[in-house]
């Protein structure tokens, strides 16, 4: 059985070595001491505080609705989990993305994962730190894994993490098979199933009219078919020249992180 609290740390690991031998992971020129401090303690405490008490709490909230449902579904199919899970966590969690982008009080919670400007591995888990509290799809994965998907589960998040990892990464892996033209046929089945480095950049972007950005849309995680079954995807195979946040006032790295608790 594969062990994701092992896999996941040495994926990331792996992918932080990448954008180091390729000179974009230190990002001297974009990043501050402040997105430092942002991206450390947001990680930090998804973590090792966010996701543990989630999954402490969830099970014992189902089974106070339902005693005893302790792996009640572990006889389904393992592809019927993955169905599920699929549904369950990566489509909501696309729907809470989406909503973030556009109800102001969600973007509070949201705007520190865009206020770096670059793109880098180091902001996967860049958020404020309620952001992961209210996702769905943390709270729906950990009540299945209460109900016995967790060996499915396990390897699902592996899988997941490691294409969210690939397509924040400054390594640009899909520019490669751009120029193979034999691979173009499959390569433009991959851009419209998973996350990479080109579509999900251009939900970076800063700048809406430099024909690449798509600030809201691509919101997908790990699969961009949300995105192209909902009508929010934005394919072109280019990257934006910058990232960040265009034409709002920066705000400090406490209000970022703790925001509606510090408003300044």
């Amino acid at each position: 059985m594969i062990n994701e609290k092992i896999a996941i740390p040495a994926i990331f690991a792996a992918f932080i070595v990448l954008e180091i031998l390729v000179g974009r992971f230190v990002q001297r020129r974009r990043a501050s001491r402040r997105d430092v401090v942002i991206e450390l303690v947001s990680s930090l405490s998804i973590v090792l505080i966010t996701v543990p008490v989630i999954f402490t709490l969830a099970p014992m909230i189902v089974e106070a609705v339902r005693p005893g449902s302790a792996d009640a579904l572990a006889f389904l199919p393992w592809f019927v989990m993955v169905l599920i899970l699929l549904l369950g966590d990566d489509m909501t969690q696309y729907w809470w993305h989406r909503a973030s982008h556009t109800v102001p009080i969600l973007y509070n919670l949201h705007r520190a994962h865009h206020s770096g400007r670059y793109l880098s591995v180091r902001i996967a888990y860049r958020n404020n730190l309620f952001y992961y509290w209210l996702m769905p799809g943390i709270w729906i994965s950990a009540s299945l894994v209460h109900l016995g998907f967790y060996p499915v589960y396990a390897v699902y998040l592996v899988v997941k993490m490691t294409v969210i990892f690939a397509a924040h990464s400054s390594w640009r892996w899909d520019a490669q098979l751009f120029k193979i033209k034999a691979l173009h046929p499959l390569v433009w089945i991959l851009e419209r199933t998973i996350s990479t480095p080109s579509t999900h950049s251009a939900h970076h972007g800063m700048h809406k009219d430099d024909g690449v950005t798509n600030y809201k849309g691509n919101y997908g995680n790990l699969l961009f078919f949300w995105d192209v079954l909902f009508g929010t995807a934005k394919i072109t195979r280019r990257y934006p020249e910058e990232f960040g946040i265009e034409g709002m006032e920066p705000v400090t790295a406490k209000r970022e992180l703790a925001w509606p608790l510090v408003r300044k």
